[in-house]
C-alpha cells in the first residue's frame, strides 16, 4: 500500500487548466482516468487526509504510485480525451459497464454493391446502416420476414450469393418473391440498391408517406380493374402495418430521442437506455456496473453518455437524449453530441407528458435489472473470494492468489508442439492476457523439457520488461538500480506490454515431473515470490514442488473447481493452436512436391478453393481461374495431386480425436 504523500505533485507544478489525468500503480499500468475543468483543485483533493476520503477514492489512491496530467484547450477536449484513454487503458478503478450478452442490431451492408439485411451483433462497422438495438434475434427476424414481402432484398451470404450467381438460378427466397434476386440479374445494382434505401427509411421511422403512397398505388390498381396488383398491394399494406405493430407506440410525433435512467445503491448501479424513433420503441439495452469511484447520479449518466456515443456518428446520436439527471459538464456532452451529429442535439430532464410517463418506464426496467442482477451477483462473488481462499489456504500462500497463469503442452505424436498460457484475474479469464509458444522439437515425447522452456521462456521475458522499468538490481554492478528505459506500458503503443505482469500462482497441467520443471525454470531465472503447483487429470490432484506427497482438495471444494476451470481453458487454448498449426502444414505439405509452385502460388490455390480437399477435386479449367495460375502449372497440380495418396488420419495423443484435412 503506497503513501499518497510518496506521489504528490509539488505545489505550483498542478496547471490551473482544463485537463485529463491519469493515475498509475507501481507497475505503471494506467488505474484510474480522469478530467477537470481546472486540474489544480481536482487532483489536490485526491492528496487530503486519506481519512477523509471515500473508501474507494481511498484505495485507488493508496494502489496509485504516480499521477500524471495532459493539458488541453476546453471541456469538450477533456471529455474526448477522457474518453479515448479510458477506452485504450481499461482503468479497473473507473467506472465500466458491463453486460451478460450482445445485443443484436438490424443491419444493411450499404457499403457492398447489393447491400444485404443481416443481424449483426458486436462493434459497428463502416459502411453499414444499423436500426435497434433489440432485446433479441428472433424480433428482428420477425420483422425482416414480414417486410421482405415489400422490400425484397437480399438476405443471404457471400457464399450462397455467389453460388447462385454461378449456377444461374436464385435461392428459395427468390423464388417466392422476398428476394429481388440481383444474383442472377432480376434486378440492376442501381434497383437494389434503391430497395434498401427504401427499406432503411422505412426502418428510420419514415413510415407514413410511404403507406399513404402504397395506398394511393392501391386505389389506382383498383379503378383501372387491376384487382391482382390491388390485392398485392392490400396485402404489402397489412404487412408493413404488422412489422409496425411489433414497435409500442409512445409519442403522437415522430420523435426521434434516446431515454436514459439510473438504478443504484452504494456498491452497484444499473442503467437502462430506450431507443425512440419516429415516436416508437426500436430498441432497449442496458448495463451493470460497480461503483469502483465516487459518483453520483449525474457522474453514472455522463460514463453513459461517453460509452453509449463514444464511438457512434450520424443518426447513431438522436436529435434528444432525455436524462434523469444532468451532469455538471452538460454544456460540454451536449456540444460533443452536437458534433457526433452533425446538428443540435436537446440533453435535459423531461419534466412532464408522455416523455416524463415514459422515463417512469424505464427507471422501473433499471430498478428490476439491478435488483436481478443483485440476485445472480451475490453468489458468483462470494463463490470467487471461498475459491481463492481455499487455493491460499490449501497451497499455504500468504494472500490470495489474484492473477493466475497456467501452461499446457500439446503435440501430435511428438510433432507439432505448441504451449498455451492462458491468465484468470480474480477469479475470471482475461483473454486479451492469454499467449501460445511454439516449443523446439525434442527426442521423444518430452512433455518436462518442453514445460521448463516454456515457463523460462514467460520469466524471462518478464525479468526484460522489469528490468526496463528500472526495477531490476543487477547483482553484477553491486546491487545497483539499472538506468530506467522505459516502463510495463510500451511507449510506442500506449498498450502494456506483454509479459509485463507477474503472477501470484503458476498452475501446470500435470503432475510432480512438470511442477519440477517449472519450479527449476522459475529458480534458474532467480524468481522466488511466484508459488507453484500442478494439477493431475488422474485424481484431480495438487502437486507441490519437493513435495512427495499431493494435497487432496475435497470433490466439492470451490478452490478445486476453480483449478479445474484454469486448466481446462489453457488446455483448450493449447488444443486449438495446435489444430490449427497442424492444419495449415498438412494443407501446405501436400503441394510441396508440386515442380515449380512456390509459397505465393501455393497460398493463393489454397486461399481459393478453401482445402486441398477441394483442390483435388477441381478441373483444370477450374485450377486456370487462379490469379497467377497458368494451364501448364494447373496441369502439374492436377496430376500431382490425383497421384497423391490421401494422408494418414493423425491423432492427437492428449484427446484421442482424429485431425482430419478438409
Amino acid at each position: 500500500m503506497a503513501d499518497p504523500s510518496s506521489y504528490r505533485p509539488k505545489p505550483g507544478q498542478i496547471p490551473d487548466s482544463p485537463g485529463v489525468y491519469k493515475f498509475r500503480d507501481e507497475h505503471g499500468r494506467v488505474i484510474y482516468v480522469g478530467k477537470a475543468k481546472s486540474l489544480r483543485p481536482r487532483l489536490s483533493s485526491y492528496f487530503q487526509d486519506i481519512a477523509n476520503l471515500h473508501q474507494r477514492t481511498r484505495t485507488m489512491v493508496t494502489t496509485a504510485a504516480s499521477v500524471e496530467w495532459t493539458v488541453v484547450g476546453t471541456e469538450v477536449e477533456a471529455l474526448q480525451l477522457e474518453y479515448s484513454w479510458i477506452k485504450e487503458y481499461d482503468p479497473r478503478f473507473n467506472v465500466k459497464y458491463r453486460d451478460d450478452k450482445s445485443y443484436p442490431s438490424l443491419a444493411v451492408t450499404m457499403g457492398e454493391e447489393f447491400p444485404r439485411v443481416q443481424v449483426m451483433r458486436g462493434p459497428k462497422k463502416k459502411g453499414v446502416r444499423y436500426f435497434g438495438p433489440y432485446a433479441h434475434a428472433w424480433a428482428i427476424r420477425e420483422t425482416v420476414d414480414l417486410m421482405l414481402r415489400v422490400f425484397p432484398v437480399r438476405t443471404c451470404s457471400a457464399g450462397v450469393f455467389k453460388r447462385s450467381a454461378q449456377i444461374g438460378r436464385p435461392c428459395l427466397l427468390g423464388y417466392i418473391g422476398k428476394c429481388a434476386a440481383p444474383c442472377v440479374g432480376r434486378v440492376t445494382p442501381e434497383e437494389h440498391r434503391q430497395l434498401a434505401e427504401e427499406f432503411c427509411d422505412f426502418m428510420a421511422g419514415r413510415t407514413g408517406t410511404y403507406l399513404r403512397r402504397l395506398e394511393q398505388q392501391m386505389r389506382d390498381a383498383a379503378s383501372e380493374m387491376e384487382y391482382e396488383k390491388a390485392a398485392r398491394l392490400r396485402d404489402d399494406i397489412e404487412a408493413l402495418k404488422r412489422a409496425l405493430e411489433k414497435n409500442a407506440i409512445v409519442f403522437n410525433d415522430a420523435t426521434d430521442a434516446d431515454l436514459i435512467a439510473v438504478a443504484e445503491d452504494e456498491l452497484e448501479a444499473a442503467v437502462q437506455i430506450f431507443h425512440v424513433r419516429g415516436g416508437r420503441v426500436r430498441g432497449q439495452r442496458g448495463w451493470v456496473t460497480d461503483k469502483v469511484e465516487a459518483v453520483d447520479t449525474a457522474g453514472l449518466v455522463e460514463h453513459a453518455l461517453q460509452q453509449l456515443y463514444g464511438d457512434e456518428k450520424g443518426e447513431g446520436v438522436p436529435k434528444e437524449v432525455l436524462v434523469p439527471a444532468l451532469p455538471q459538464t452538460s454544456e460540454a456532452l451536449t456540444q460533443w453530441l452536437s458534433v457526433r451529429r452533425g446538428s443540435q442535439v436537446s440533453l435535459r430532464i423531461p419534466q412532464r407528458g408522455d416523455k416524463k410517463d415514459l422515463m417512469v418506464t424505464v427507471q422501473r426496467n433499471a430498478q428490476q435489472a439491478l435488483a436481478l442482477h443483485k440476485t445472480k451477483r451475490a453468489s458468483d462473488l462470494t463463490t470467487r473470494a471461498r475459491a481463492l481462499e481455499e487455493i491460499a489456504e490449501a497451497l499455504e500462500l500468504d494472500t490470495a492468489p489474484l492473477r493466475i497463469e497456467c501452461f499446457d503442452i500439446s503435440h501430435l505424436q511428438g510433432d507439432d508442439v505448441v504451449a498455451s498460457m492462458v491468465v484468470f484475474e480474480d477469479g475470471l479469464a482475461r483473454k486479451s492476457e492469454y499467449r501460445r509458444f511454439q516449443i523446439k522439437s525434442f527426442e521423444g515425447q518430452d512433455d518436462v523439457r518442453s514445460m521448463h522452456e516454456v515457463v523460462s521462456r514467460r520469466f524471462r521475458r518478464y525479468l526484460q520488461e522489469k528490468q526496463k522499468t528500472g526495477e531490476w538490481i543487477d547483482q553484477e554492478a553491486g546491487g545497483e538500480v539499472t538506468e530506467a528505459v522505459g516502463g510495463p506500458i510500451d511507449p510506442e503503443t500506449g498498450r502494456p506490454r506483454k509479459f509485463a505482469y507477474p503472477p501470484q500462482l503458476v498452475v501446470v497441467d500435470g503432475g510432480q515431473p512438470q511442477v519440477a520443471a517449472a519450479q527449476r525454470a522459475l529458480t534458474e531465472l532467480g524468481i522466488e515470490d511466484v508459488a507453484v503447483c500442478g494439477l493431475a487429470k488422474r485424481l484431480e490432484e495438487v502437486w507441490l514442488p519437493d513435495n512427495d506427497d499431493p494435497v487432496i482438495l475435497p470433490r466439492t471444494s470451490e478452490g478445486l473447481y476453480l483449478l479445474q476451470r484454469v486448466r481446462d481453458e489453457a488446455h483448450r487454448f493449447a488444443i486449438s493452436y495446435q489444430r490449427n498449426k497442424r492444419s495449415k502444414s498438412m494443407k501446405a505439405g501436400a503441394l510441396d512436391a508440386v515442380p515449380g509452385l512456390g509459397e505465393t502460388r501455393r497460398q493463393a490455390l489454397l486461399k481459393h478453393f478453401g482445402s486441398l480437399k477441394r483442390l483435388r477435386a477441381a478441373t483444370v479449367e477450374q485450377i486456370c481461374e487462379v490469379p497467377g495460375i497458368g494451364r501448364r502449372t494447373a496441369e502439374t497440380v492436377a496430376v500431382a495431386l490425383a497421384g497423391a495418396a490421401p494422408a494418414t488420419p493423425a491423432v492427437n495423443t492428449a484427446t484421442g480425436e482424429i485431425i482430419e484435412d478438409e
